[in-house]
Formats: structure tokens, C-alpha cells, sequence
């Protein structure tokens, strides 16, 4: 009876372990299909080991060199930053994290991928990080592109109210703020007597004259968005000194205040403009800083004259 059992014993295991190594057999196969392929980091000695599917996303081959040193100088800035960050989490609290990084592989071929990642450990010590990494640039490229299609005026073809909704929603102390310097609101005086005289779409060309006009005029703004019916804001970086953007609005205007030619017509467009500075060490409130600006162009409607601060 013992031997019997000692002999189904080990034909399950060897039946197991074809299994397991069936497996193993698949996942090799398949894994070329989807970009995709395991990795592991000894922490002992910073030690990596990574499957072909991993080599072939960071345009590298199982005969290169690999440190983690290296590796790592592949990553863009941000996603090193976010790497290194998590890591040093996983290990400490000896839990998994997922991240998506963009890379640039030694072709220059820049890529996004997806790090899983899980740790092992004994003692209460983390020794090991381990797990996937995929390649998801296509999927990234088709989300940037829904992203920027739900984000953008079918009309004018700059930035919606909803992208701009996304700099004012920021925290005050946020990254993408310390490279603000001045938020700058145009209105089209009287656009509804436009619309009632000449119609609808004598005020669609107007506001596509304008959103073309501010397109041309700030070249290196951050943003141009169309946040109401005719109300458009342009975000200008810090580099752009306060002079500097008084003296190209004060040029604008000249512009903006030339007739239309629509159907025949000249249209004569006026615009009201307000404006607000960032504080230069990026310590601000972005809806404060649109607070600011809306007040001066409310005064600037008022008062029918272009602003002086």
C-alpha cells in the first residue's frame, strides 16, 4: 500500500511539473504576441534579470550588457523620478505597485510601458522585486488621442472649457504650475447683437477669427482655450516677462479690432481683455489667479479701455 502510494505520489508530481513547465512553455510563446515579459531585481546586489520580451521593449538583446544603473538612464526624468519613488516604497512596506513609464530606447525610439511589480522577502525584509513589464504604446497613443479629441472646440480648434478646467482643478503647490506666468481672458463685446443681426454663423466666424488671431499671437503659450461662448484664455509661461506680454497684447488688440470679411460683410469685432500674474515662485491658486483675471476683465468690459495692470 505504501508503495502504491509512494508511486501515484510521484507521478502526480512529474505530472505537476509537466505542467508547470508546459505553462512556462506557453507564456514564452505568447508573450511576444502582446510586447510583454518578466523581470526580477536581487536587492542584494541591485542584480536584474530580464526575460527576451523585456529586452525587445527596451531595444536591447540578451548579449547587452545590463545593470540596473544603465537601465534606469532609459527612463524619461518624470517616470525615473515616479520609479524611484515607488520602488523605495514596495521595499520599505514590502508591497507590489504598478506604474506606467515612458522610455527612450537606445534607437531613440521612445515608448511606454507598464511596470507590475511585487516584492518577496523573508525576516520581514524585502530581497526581491519582481514582476512584468508590457509595452503600451499603442494603447497610449489611442487614449492621448481621445483625450485630445474630448478635449478640444469643434469649432475653433483650440482647448475646450473642459482642459482648461484641468489647470484650474490643479493643487496650488502642483508641478505644472511653476511654469505659469500670466493667464490672460478675451471676450467678444456684443457678441449676441452679432448673432442677432447678422446670424449664427456670422458669430461661429468670428469666434474662429479669434481663436486664429490668439493661436498666432502667443506661439509658445502653454494653452488656448475657448471657455465659454465667447470667452477665450491663454495660459503664457514664466519665461515671458510682464512687459513683454503688455507689449504684445497692446499689439493684439490692433488686430482683433480689423473688420471681418464674412459673406460679403465686414464685421467689426470688439474684445475686452483681463489679465492676472502669477506669483514667480509658482505658490498660487489657479482659481484664484482666474478669479483675478475675470475681475479685470470686468472692469475692462466696464470701462470700454484696455487694462493697465
Amino acid at each position: 500500500m505504501n508503495q502504491l502510494n509512494s508511486k501515484n505520489f510521484n507521478n502526480a508530481t512529474s505530472t505537476n511539473l509537466d505542467k508547470r513547465l508546459g505553462s512556462l512553455d506557453l507564456f514564452d510563446q505568447a508573450a511576444p504576441l502582446v510586447s510583454i515579459g518578466a523581470w526580477s531585481c536581487d536587492l542584494a546586489n541591485e542584480r536584474l534579470d530580464w526575460t527576451d520580451g523585456v529586452f525587445d521593449i527596451f531595444g536591447l538583446t540578451s548579449v547587452d550588457a545590463l545593470d540596473r544603473e544603465s537601465a534606469i538612464e532609459l527612463y524619461s526624468e518624470e517616470s525615473r523620478e515616479l520609479l524611484e519613488r515607488k520602488r523605495s516604497q514596495a521595499i520599505e512596506k514590502r508591497a507590489g505597485f504598478t506604474l506606467d513609464a515612458s522610455i527612450v530606447r537606445p534607437d531613440g525610439i521612445e515608448r511606454w510601458i507598464r511596470i507590475t511589480a511585487a516584492t518577496r522577502g523573508s525576516n520581514g525584509r524585502t530581497e526581491m522585486l519582481f514582476g512584468m513589464k508590457q509595452d503600451i504604446t499603442d494603447d497610449r497613443m489611442r487614449w492621448e488621442l481621445l483625450r485630445a479629441q474630448a478635449e478640444c472646440d469643434p469649432l475653433t480648434g483650440v482647448a475646450n472649457r473642459t482642459r482648461f478646467q484641468r489647470f484650474l482643478d490643479q493643487s496650488s503647490n502642483g508641478v505644472a504650475l511653476d511654469d505659469i506666468g500670466t493667464l490672460i481672458l478675451f471676450d467678444i463685446d456684443d457678441f449676441k447683437q452679432i448673432n442677432d443681426r447678422w446670424g449664427h454663423a456670422a458669430g461661429d466666424a468670428c469666434l474662429v477669427n479669434l481663436a486664429d488671431n490668439l493661436r498666432k499671437a502667443f506661439i509658445n503659450a502653454h494653452l488656448v482655450s475657448r471657455i465659454g461662448g465667447d470667452e477665450f484664455a491663454v495660459l503664457l509661461p514664466s519665461s515671458i516677462s510682464r512687459a513683454q506680454t503688455k507689449v504684445e497684447l497692446q499689439s493684439l488688440i490692433g488686430s482683433l479690432l480689423r473688420p471681418i470679411q464674412w459673406n460679403g460683410c465686414l464685421l467689426t469685432l470688439k474684445v475686452s481683455v483681463g489679465f492676472a500674474f502669477a506669483c514667480k515662485d509658482g505658490k498660487y491658486n489657479p482659481q484664484t489667479l482666474f478669479n483675478t483675471a475675470d475681475e479685470a476683465l470686468y472692469c475692462a468690459k466696464n470701462r470700454k479701455i484696455f487694462p493697465s495692470d
